[in-house]
This record gives structure tokens, sequence and C-alpha cells, in this order.
């Protein structure tokens, strides 16, 4: 395991953003650096950008997103937030020093625990990051919440209202899979095209904040331009991955977030699956 120690205070800071920006706007910001780092990358400046900031130590959702998720968890506990998975509201607001300190406590740990990740034989088979995110949260739930792993089933919950319904979340997979497919081929892997939907999808969670009910999609993105890029640029592939991730998305998000008390991102969870799955299958 290789770690660069002196980006440890950037990672703190990364996790602090997280925490007063909010998990979810701290997204956001990372697909718009994704998408900034695939323009410079289709006018021949490489991916650099991509790797070294929209997912590095400052912006990288293992850092910043996860330090948002474990901010709101403590908010919940201490009584400054009304849940721990409200992701929407930036915690600066609540005015208490100590949320912002265990963001970057959690972007700490996100940066030492994907590179420990990143070393293993395991690293280079899966989305370290996605798996990071993963497992933060899962440390979240057990530092913060209440409900165990797979929360109190006795209570009711549901992720996305209007993405739950199995044949809604096929079609979703499968119209937004061959769209990331797509750029994934027109851009290039190597000018940033198989992370292009992904940028495109994070970005687009700025509308859900006004109200407007899009999609979640960069666990269907990701995953179909990996598949597309593997098959040697099948579209289909891509479109057949993306309902893989759609599915797998709902599935994890009904055993670990809907009857939680915190959040476990079922997206993580989704493209950390689907990338192992898809790098043994091809």
């Amino acid at each position: 395991m290789t770690i660069d120690w002196s980006l440890l205070p950037v990672a703190f800071a990364g996790g602090a953003l997280g925490a007063a920006l909010g998990a979810s706007a701290a997204f956001i910001f990372t697909g718009i650096f994704v998408l900034i780092g695939v323009a410079i990358a289709a006018a021949g400046g490489g991916k650099e950008f991509i790797g070294n900031v929209a997912f590095g130590p400052l912006l990288g959702p293992h850092i910043s997103f996860a330090g948002g998720v474990a901010a709101a968890a403590f908010a919940a506990k201490s009584g400054h937030h009304a849940t721990g998975r409200d992701l929407g509201r930036g915690l600066a607001g609540v005015n208490r020093p100590d949320v912002l300190i265990v963001g970057g406590l959690f972007g700490v740990i996100g940066f030492v625990l994907q590179a420990a990740i990143a070393g293993t034989p395991i690293g280079p088979m899966t989305d370290s990051v996605a798996l990071t995110v993963f497992l933060s949260a899962v440390i979240v739930r057990f530092a913060f919440g209440k409900t165990g792993l797979m929360g109190d089933r006795s209570q009711p919950g549901e992720w996305l209202a209007f993405q739950r319904d199995w044949p809604q979340v096929a079609t979703i997979g499968a119209v937004l899979g061959l769209g990331s497919a797509f750029l994934t081929n027109i851009i290039g892997v190597a000018k940033g095209g198989d992370v292009a939907g992904f940028g495109f999808a994070a970005t687009g969670l700025i509308f859900l904040h006004t109200g407007t009910t899009i999609p979640v999609w960069h666990h269907i993105a990701l995953p179909a331009a990996i598949a597309t890029a593997a098959s040697g640029g099948n579209l289909y592939a891509g479109c057949g991955a993306g309902v893989a991730g759609a599915v797998l998305g709902e599935l994890y998000a009904r055993a670990f977030l809907n009857h939680g008390d915190t959040h476990i991102d079922p997206p993580a969870a989704a493209i950390a699956t689907l990338t192992l799955a898809l790098k043994l299958l091809f």
C-alpha cells in the first residue's frame, strides 16, 4: 500500500467540505469536475485532471461525499439535523464545527481506505473509490446509527419513489445505459469517454435539488461505459450493463438504505459489484 501522507490534510479538507456543502452538493461538484476533465482530455490534455482532481483527495466521492454522509449522521445523532439520511442540506448551516470535523475525519478515513483497497489484489478488479464509499457508510451506520446494517425492517422506506418499480428501473437502465455507451464510443476512452456518462449523471443531480424528478443514474452510466469499452464498443453490452446497474442499485437500496437511519449508498455498492463482475467476465 502506497499512501502520499502529505495529502492527508487535503483529504481532511475534502471531507469537511463535503460536510459543509452537504454530501449531494459535493457529489454534484465531483460530476462538474469530471466533465471539465473530459473536456480537457478530449482537447488532448490527458486524463490526469480526472484522476487527480475530480476523483482526487479533495473532491473524490470517497472523501467529500463520504465525509458529508458521516457528518449528516453525526449531526442527526447529536440533535442538529433531522435525519442522517438527508444529504441535501449544507451542514455549515448548523453552525457546529464538530460536524465539519467529523466530515474531515471521514475524508481521511476514505483516503486511507481507498489506497489500502487499491493496493490489494482485488483493487484493480473493482472500483476502489465506489467500494470505499460503501464501506465508509457502513462504518458510519455502526458509529452513529441505531438501526443496524440492514435497518429496521418494521419501518417502511424507499430510496426514490419514481425509480423503484421494476419496469421503470429496467427502462431507465436500458435507455441511459445506451446513452452512456454511446458517449464512451463517440468520445473514446483515451479522451475520457469512459467517465463522461458518470459526469453527466452526477452533474444532473443538481436538478433533483430543485424538485425535478430526474433519474439517479451514475450507477447505470459507469458500468455501461466499462462494458462498452471492454466489449470493443458494443452498445448492447453497455445497455445490458446499464440495466444490471439499475437493478442492483434498487436491490442494494432495499437491503441497506430504505429501512436505515443513515445513508448507505446504493449506487456505490452497485458500481463496485458490477465493476468486479464485468472485469471477471471480460
